[in-house]
Order: C-alpha cells, then sequence, then structure tokens
C-alpha cells in the first residue's frame, strides 16, 4: 500500500468478530455489529503542539487497538478496507 497518513492520523484494519455465538448460534452478516477492534497498519508522523514542535504518536504499524464504533473514515484501498482516524479516536492498545 502506497499511503502515508499526515500528522496524527492512523490508518486501521479491522479485525472481524466472531461467526458464532459462544451457544453455537451463527450470526447472519445483517446482524452483526462492526467490529470495534483493529489493526494499526500506518502512522502520521504526529501533530505539532503550541510552540510548533512535533508530537510522535504512541501507537505504531501492527499494535492491536480498540476504537470507538463511530470513529474514523471508511475509505477502500488496494481493494482493502480500511479506516482513517485520528489518534485520540483510539481508546487504547490491546495486549
Amino acid at each position: 500500500m502506497k499511503f502515508r497518513p499526515l500528522h496524527d492520523r492512523v490508518v486501521v484494519k479491522r479485525i472481524e468478530g466472531e461467526e458464532k455465538t459462544k451457544g453455537g448460534i451463527i450470526i447472519p452478516d445483517t446482524a452483526k455489529e462492526k467490529p470495534q477492534e483493529g489493526e494499526v497498519v500506518a502512522v502520521g508522523p504526529g501533530a505539532r503542539d503550541e510552540s510548533g514542535k512535533l508530537v510522535p504518536l504512541d501507537l505504531k504499524a501492527g499494535d492491536r487497538v480498540l476504537f470507538g464504533k463511530w470513529s474514523g473514515t471508511e475509505v477502500k484501498l488496494d481493494g482493502t478496507d480500511l479506516l482513517i482516524m485520528k489518534e485520540s479516536d483510539i481508546m487504547g492498545v490491546v495486549g
């Protein structure tokens, strides 16, 4: 992928949820909620503070993260569905 996010933006690929419940019930696509977990694909260089200094991001490519249900902008790059969001939309790193 030849895409580099700017400033404090992060590119995330959703990690798909379970196809079945713990009881074995298969969940159809229309009833599934969008996953709120993903893997960071790329990160921007960071944001600038009031004095103009570059503040690097805490995330790196490969991190598994949790984000809000309606966070980010959905895009399709090279046939892959991705989300572009600000680092502040990410709640935390898993693992």
